[in-house]
């Protein structure tokens, strides 16, 4: 029989045990209800990295993204379709100036750009895109191109 060695093992080991404590130092906060449900890392991971949340669907013969775009101004939003199967959103949410960062107790929200590039499940064109933007929310409506490239040759 042969054994194989893994010399690091106990590094995953150990930090899988990390991982493990510092969850149940914040299950208090999150049984209380301190904090909304789901582990700290899948509620800030997409703020840290600049990101947003959006849903994509198909419906009849569209594909409609929607993005939750809170703070953000219309005229601060860009929308690009980058090849048939990518979309791009760019926004940028401005800080007050006026406003010193003196006497904060706590300052969560993020000032800056944040940008997605958000991946479609099919192919998709610009031609007779629509695009709103009502209360921080960002719909796009995007038509499916017809997969089928040519034109049918009959045989005689």
């Amino acid at each position: 029989m042969v054994r194989r060695r893994y010399p690091y093992s106990w590094m995953m080991r150990d930090f899988e045990e990390m991982l493990s404590d510092i969850d149940a130092l914040f299950q208090p906060f999150s049984a209380g209800r301190l904090l909304p449900a789901g582990n700290v890392a899948e509620r800030m991971l997409p703020a840290i990295r600049g990101e947003f949340r959006v849903d994509i669907r198909e419906h009849e013969d569209e594909v409609i993204v929607v993005a939750d775009l809170p703070g953000i101004e219309k005229g601060d939003v860009s929308i690009r379709l980058s090849n048939p199967r990518t979309l791009e959103v760019y926004s940028e949410r401005k800080d007050d100036k006026e406003e010193k960062s003196e006497g904060y107790y706590v300052r969560e929200r993020l000032y800056g750009s944040m940008s997605r590039t958000v991946a479609l499940p099919t192919d998709v064109t610009d031609l007779g895109a629509q695009a709103s933007f009502k209360n921080g929310v960002l719909e796009v409506r995007l038509k499916v191109v017809s997969l089928e490239h040519g034109a049918k040759i009959p045989i005689e």
